[in-house]
């Protein structure tokens, strides 16, 4: 029986992306197909596609010429269904006829250096030339398909940000932008420093060029540009949509798909203009998604390790301080060449409601066929190369089933959170010049741009390996016009433990509001390589850290590279249950002040200083780690921090987490996931609900979970 798609506001969707354009090998696209896609879709309970973002050439062939209509079968099958669509502008994409009709619109790696076509998002997108036929195509399909019943939300572009451009247009709105910013070019001069190496301007016309800079400030400013161009151009379409559908209650909702870690991106700003924010979410599968994860760091814009799903979903979260939508996650093996690894049964389920537990609302797969042909012939879709239903799509409808039965409940829920941890862009994109940068691994050579995560996450890793929650603020969230969290007394009293590492380039007013949300009763938890530059990525002059060291009733002066680990020694109870605790990538020589040392070097030299110090200040505590502990240490520090996690589950098996969300009506749901192989047994701390099945399991009574398994349970108040 088929039925409307459903638009209610709350529920859990689940989803692929679905190209009928794309059609099979050597073959023309079959309508047919369409319906029998549909039908499989809803015997696999899924309730959301996304169409139409990537095929620019498809719905324009050539300049002028529009072809509309072949997607209407598909949102009229949708709806048929029950299957709610996204529809995507496909401006990220260029067709060859406008390539070769403008040519200048090709983006520029650097001065001179086109990119060249054959890929995608090669274009610079700030051309006039671009803009026009942009708009255009934009107007004509999305006022094409403006007030059909299946649509609910607007996808503008797709994956924005990918590249850092330096066409000359961009060069000259740079220069104005500085020149907007800064007055006059002795301002410039004074806040970059450009007395140094005779770099001082008389007017902004002598600005070089980006592509052999060495000073920090201006790299700094060239990504915070850069990401601004994208923010304006993300903002300008959702603007440009919104004109067509309408806005307010009843509209379809604008988004974009973001991928978190591109260079152009500060997701924060960027959603600002639009709906909701929603993300990629791709992860290694297999043994990487394992707990305990022994693997060494590795960021990348795949998460690597449970603790790093749950860090990209906490980081999309905080995107808006809101729930998310997941517009791309893995469905099968992920690459673009046939080197897979397709998950486990139960992981999909188990990232699934992981995702959900820290505030998806939809996880739609890329993709629902997967391709013959093209540069992801082997980023596996739901319905594998042989077009043949299988152990995929079985476990999706598996997960299908589980959001139909828990989805209405958790309509309005909020993330639980023991931990609060600052994410800077800024200071992300200050460590990335080569003059700031850690070097990369033990080799202590070559350039390193993840310098910040690289000494940033392993303090959010802790605190997942430590078995808790996290919730992610950003500076702009904290300080300034518009902040969400001004008051660092209320944000105190909310998130009692905020972790900060790696904040180099940080203002004077979110230092000072570190030091008040400490002294309000907070336990600032403060990792290396922060307060110690300013807003314009210059090294401070104070004692370091700066603004902070009397709160933190400790200094330092100098610092260094570590090139391979150090022993360190414990002072504390909690880290001294640490069997060989080490330092890695960098030290500061911590000289206390009245703060208590928790943990010093084995070292002939760096012996005569700290490691981690800790000092009461006012109502709370400042707590100072002047290097990156091995991951079991520095989850002992943030674990200690936390002597009562808000899930209350005690007790657990090694490879078992427990994350939460409270509820509209103020009750909790936990989602309780088993990592590994095997069976475990858990026993909740009160009496709860399987959300699912709508068993009651009593308080401390056994719940037996088995390989990759997760159950969702409820609060019981009867």
């Amino acid at each position: 029986m088929t039925q409307p798609a459903d638009h209610t506001p709350g529920r859990l969707h689940l989803g692929a992306a679905y190209y009928h354009e794309y059609p099979l090998a050597g073959q023309e696209p079959d309508l047919a197909r369409i319906e029998r896609d549909m039908e499989t879709m809803r015997s696999a309970r899924l309730t959301l596609i996304r169409v139409g973002e990537s095929v620019w050439s498809t719905w324009e062939p050539r300049d002028g010429q529009f072809e509309l209509d072949w997607l209407e079968p598909v949102l009229d099958a949708a709806h048929r269904h029950g299957i709610a669509v996204i529809l995507g502008t496909p401006t990220y994409a260029l067709p060859m006829w406008l390539a070769a009709k403008h040519p200048e619109l090709i983006g520029e790696s650097a001065t001179g250096q086109p990119i060249g076509w054959g890929a995608r998002q090669e274009m610079d997108f700030t051309h006039p030339a671009f803009r026009s036929h942009a708009e255009r195509v934009i107007r004509a399909v999305v006022g094409r398909y403006a007030g059909h019943p299946a649509i609910v939300g607007c996808q503008v572009d797709n994956e924005p940000g990918l590249r850092l451009l330096s066409n000359d247009g961009i060069f000259q709105a740079f220069r104005a932008w500085l020149e907007d910013t800064y007055g006059d070019v002795e301002t410039l001069n004074r806040e970059w420093g450009l007395v140094y190496w005779s770099h001082r301007l008389t007017s902004f016309d002598e600005l070089w060029r980006p592509d052999n800079n060495w000073q920090p400030q201006y790299h700094l400013a060239w990504r915070r540009f850069q990401a601004r161009l994208v923010d304006e151009y993300i903002a300008w379409q959702a603007a440009l949509v919104r004109e067509i559908v309408g806005s307010g209650p009843g509209a379809p909702f604008v988004t974009t798909c973001i991928s978190y870690e591109q260079a152009a991106v500060e997701d924060a700003s960027l959603s600002r203009a639009l709906d909701a924010a929603s993300c990629n979410a791709y992860y290694t599968a297999q043994d990487a998604l394992a707990v305990p994860h022994s693997s060494p760091m590795s960021p990348d814009w795949i998460a690597n390790g449970t603790w790093a799903v749950y860090e990209l979903a906490d980081l999309a979260y905080s995107s808006k301080q809101a729930e998310f939508w997941v517009t791309e996650t893995n469905a099968g093996g992920i690459g673009q060449n046939a080197y897979n690894i397709p998950p486990f049964d139960g992981q999909l389920r188990q990232i699934a409601w992981a995702l959900v537990s820290r505030g998806a609302r939809a996880i739609e797969y890329w993709h629902w066929h997967t391709l013959q042909y093209g540069a992801e012939t082997y980023w596996i879709g739901l319905i594998p190369h042989d077009g043949a239903p299988g152990r995929i799509l079985d476990e999706v409808a598996a997960i299908g089933s589980d959001f139909e039965a828990v989805g209405p409940l958790l309509a309005g829920a909020v993330p639980d959170a023991d931990v609060a941890f600052l994410y800077s862009s800024d200071s992300k994109w200050a460590l990335s010049a080569p003059q700031l940068q850690q070097p990369a691994g033990e080799a202590r050579q070559g350039p390193n741009p993840d310098a910040y995560r690289q000494l940033a996450l392993p303090f959010y890793r802790a605190a997942f390996d430590a078995g808790l929650q996290v919730s992610i603020v950003r500076p702009a969230q904290l300080v300034g016009s518009g902040a969400l969290f001004g008051d660092p007394a209320a944000f105190a009293a909310a998130r009692p433990v905020l972790v900060v590492a790696a904040d180099y380039a940080a203002s004077d007013s979110l230092l000072d509001w570190l030091c008040a949300y400490a002294e309000a009763g907070g336990h600032l938890i403060l990792g290396p390589r922060s307060a110690y530059g300013d807003e314009e990525a210059r090294a401070r002059g104070e004692i370091k850290p700066a603004r902070l060291a009397r709160l933190a009733q400790v200094t330092y002066q100098e610092f260094q590279s570590v090139a391979s680990s150090i022993p360190l020694v414990a002072r504390d109870d909690a880290l001294a249950r640490v069997e060989s605790p080490v330092a890695t990538a960098w030290v500061e020589y911590l000289r206390p002040a009245g703060a208590s040392v928790l943990a010093s070097y084995d070292d002939p030299h760096l012996g005569a200083y700290a490691a981690i110090t800790s000092s009461a200040a006012g109502a709370g505590r400042v707590t100072v780690v002047g290097t990156v502990p091995d991951q079991e240490t520095v989850a002992a520090l943030v674990g200690s921090a936390v002597p009562e996690p808000v899930a209350g589950w005690t007790g657990l098996p090694e490879s078992v987490r427990v994350t939460s969300t409270t509820l509209a009506d103020g009750g909790r749901a936990f989602f309780v996931h088993h990592w590994g192989w095997g069976s475990v047994s858990v026993a909740p701390p009160s009496p709860v609900v399987d959300a699912v099945s709508g068993e009651r399991i009593c308080e401390n009574s056994v719940i037996e979970l088995g390989p990759w398994d997760v159950r969702v349970l409820v609060q019981d108040v009867d």
